[in-house]
């Protein structure tokens, strides 16, 4: 049996573009679902595949490659479903919003969220942890005050992923260090020249955004009539917190996300039996189909009824589509061929940034997953940095702006599909509020071209 054959640059740029043209005149002219245009995507990709010489067994075991590779991300998807369902039935959902409509005011509500979200994502090295829990509660807040959702969205996403990128116990971080081959703290020194400034920016924004909504205080009726539904629904209190407290401290001390999660999960469950009055077969139940509110408050019972593993399986779905199709344009070279043809023409430092920052997205958009994205950019800009006199660590800060910042924005990737899935807002509809996410690696670049956070290696003196 013959090898398969390269793929061109063309027919790179063909294969690649005939998918994301698929999926952008799919969602926006024909309005078809997700799943349906990536399916037709996958199949416009196997017909390539195909005329290169792969045979159908190589292009299945590819597809079932690019699942196993996001395996890790699947467990976190049951888990987070699992894990919002037994919040909820332990109380700690509602008491969080109880004090929180109290502490919180329309008019701080946004920069509030963003640096808590920030501090629980750099502390736990998580953005998806952090996502679906303070993201949860913020969501159902933001509802309650009056604050669009997608804003809320935004600024939940913005805040979790500066925590993912900036934490030395984020995967992401390390990750980046690791496929760039660089020292993991040189790696965080180098962001702090983009990152930080990106933040403050992002901070001033969500600060005069929030102040439009300063006069949409719960007047004391409605807050009074809140916090009643609230008390009667759950028995609340600070020990409801805990489950919470629970998942900061195991992410402090690098305990795996998984075992994380389900030390919080048990200890939600012994809350809802002990203190909220649940049975045993009803709140085993609700991990599954999820908790259903019926305070008889509307506002409420929409936000409270929600989690379980089924309402994750839409999510799921899309990603293990998704997961196939990048394992085949990965195995069958398109990618790599294309990028590398990008490459041939660079010619500058700032232009060699601005590569590898819009490679990370073009690789989330074809592989859908930021994790393959980050190695896959560290294989093949390695060598043109070295060639250009490059810090390391600029590559893998270009690696983080690129892959780690966009995979959320994007609704077939694991992590859109994860933040679709507990926020319940697709990308398209968030991602303009999501400042962070977009301005960092649009100032980066801004920056490179300027000659700021250029590091060159230092060359000894004969």
């Amino acid at each position: 049996m013959k090898n398969p054959r390269e793929p061109s640059f063309l027919q790179s740029l063909a294969c690649f573009g005939g998918v994301i043209l698929i999926v952008i005149l799919g969602l926006f002219w024909l309005e078809i679902n997700l799943h349906v245009l990536l399916v037709i995507g996958l199949i416009w990709v196997a017909g390539h595949a195909s005329y290169l010489g792969f045979q159908f067994t190589l292009i299945k075991s590819a597809m079932s490659a690019g699942i196993g590779k996001g395996l890790g991300a699947i467990y976190i998807f049951i888990l987070i479903g699992v894990l919002i369902a037994a919040l909820i039935e332990g109380g700690t959902v509602g008491g969080l919003i109880y004090y929180g409509v109290d502490l919180l005011h329309p008019a701080i509500f946004l920069p509030a969220g963003l640096i808590l979200c920030s501090l629980m994502s750099l502390a736990t090295g998580t953005a998806w942890g952090t996502i679906g829990t303070i993201g949860v509660v913020l969501m159902g807040l933001g509802n309650v005050l009056g604050i669009p959702l997608p804003l809320v969205a935004g600024m939940v996403v913005s805040g979790a992923s500066f925590g993912d990128k900036m934490s030395p116990v984020s995967d992401t971080t390390n990750l980046a260090a690791m496929s760039a081959e660089t020292d993991l703290y040189a790696h965080i020194r180098s962001m702090l020249y983009t990152t930080v400034p990106t933040y403050i920016i992002a901070l001033f924004l969500f600060t005069i955004v929030g102040l439009e909504y300063a006069d949409q205080a719960l007047s004391v009726q409605q807050l009074s009539e809140l916090k009643e539904h609230l008390a009667i629904e759950f028995s609340i209190g600070p020990v409801t917190l805990l489950p919470l407290v629970v998942l900061l401290v195991l992410g402090i001390r690098r305990v795996p996300a998984e075992p994380s999660m389900l030390a919080s999960i048990a200890t939600a469950i012994a809350l809802a039996l002990t203190t909220q009055g649940r049975g045993i077969t009803e709140v085993l139940n609700s991990l599954q189909e999820g908790y259903t509110s019926n305070t008889g408050l509307e506002l409420l019972d929409v936000l409270l009824t929600r989690g379980g593993i089924q309402s994750m399986m839409w999510t799921l779905s899309l990603a293990l589509i998704a997961l196939s199709l990048g394992g085949l344009l990965d195995r069958s070279g398109f990618v790599r061929v294309l990028l590398q043809g990008l490459l041939s023409r660079i010619k500058r430092s700032a232009t060699l940034v601005a590569a590898t920052i819009g490679s990370g997205v073009i690789a989330n958009m074809s592989m859908g997953e930021g994790y393959l994205s980050i190695i896959f950019g560290g294989q093949i800009f390695k060598d043109s940095y070295d060639a250009d006199g490059l810090e390391r660590h600029m590559l893998s800060r270009c690696l983080e702006e690129g892959a780690t910042l966009s995979t959320s924005l994007i609704p077939w990737t694991t992590s859109g599909a994860f933040c679709m899935g507990a926020l319940g807002i697709s990308p398209f509809t968030f991602a303009p509020w999501a400042f962070f996410n977009y301005i960092n690696p649009l100032l980066s670049i801004l920056l490179a071209y300027m000659g700021f956070g250029i590091f060159r290696k230092k060359t000894s003196e004969a």
